[in-house]
């Protein structure tokens, strides 16, 4: 099986979510949360290796720029964790387009909710993806898009 693997590096190289301002800058939509987009703006916040518990993160799927990421939180959600993240890193056992074809539940073209995202790490075949693991820890502030 051919698996597409997004690097660690690569993703690393902006900030790990596509569209986030450097710090001070305005924000930018950053990522999905269950349908809806969210902005924030990057910070400068390094929190890897600080022995945090990982309960005490929410996680953000980096889908390494085919598509804006997925949070699994936001505020308002029960067990938010204030905007405090792990990154983990996604691969696709083929390519994203066959994982998109298989695992966009509502058929709107992206991989925007945790339950779309829990269907292609489901799926060890050809469709689906795998999680690589944190490949950062940080914290931002989330502000939902309206419309």
């Amino acid at each position: 099986m051919r698996r597409v693997v997004v690097t660690a590096g690569v993703a690393l190289g902006l900030l790990l979510i596509p569209g986030l301002a450097s710090a001070g800058g305005p924000p930018q939509v950053g990522f999905y949360v269950n349908g809806s987009t969210y902005r924030t703006i990057g910070t400068p916040t390094d929190l890897s290796g600080t022995g945090a518990p990982a309960a005490s993160f929410d996680t953000i799927y980096d889908f390494g720029g085919a598509q804006l990421n997925v949070a699994t939180a936001a505020p308002g959600d029960a067990g938010f964790n204030g905007g405090r993240w792990r990154v983990h890193a996604l691969s696709f056992n083929s390519s994203y387009a066959s994982t998109l074809a298989a695992h966009d539940l509502n058929d709107d073209g992206v991989i925007d909710t945790n339950a779309e995202v829990s269907s292609a790490l489901a799926d060890d075949s050809s469709t689906g993806a795998t999680d690589l693991g944190v490949v950062k820890s940080f914290e931002c502030p989330v502000i939902q898009v309206n419309g």
